[in-house]
């Protein structure tokens, strides 16, 4: 289980992306648009600067949704290796086989 701190973290990041995502975007559809001035770019550029760094949803982590570990999380069952395979050994994922030949 990965430390408690870790995960809220992540969780922080997660909330803060979603609540300055609009404004994120428009301010850098507003620095990449060629047809402003030079002024009014910058000027989006130094605002887009103010908007809290853990809000870039590059920030966020992908972690297991039962234990929080961070690494090699499978992102369509949002689950580590380690829990998946627990999980369809024991048949809980459906249609989900061990493989043997």
């Amino acid at each position: 289980m990965a430390k408690c701190s870790a995960i809220e973290r992540n969780k922080k990041r997660e909330r803060l992306a979603k609540k300055f995502a609009a404004r994120r975007a428009r301010l850098k559809e507003m620095a990449r648009d060629q047809s402003l001035t030079p002024e009014d770019r910058f000027n989006a550029r130094l605002k887009l600067a103010e908007i809290p760094r853990a809000s870039a949803p590059v920030r966020q982590r992908n972690r297991c949704a039962l234990t929080g570990r961070s690494r090699s999380v499978y992102r369509k069952f949002k689950l580590s290796r380690i829990s998946l395979r627990e999980l369809a050994s024991n048949g809980q994922i459906p249609g989900m086989v061990k493989s043997s030949w």
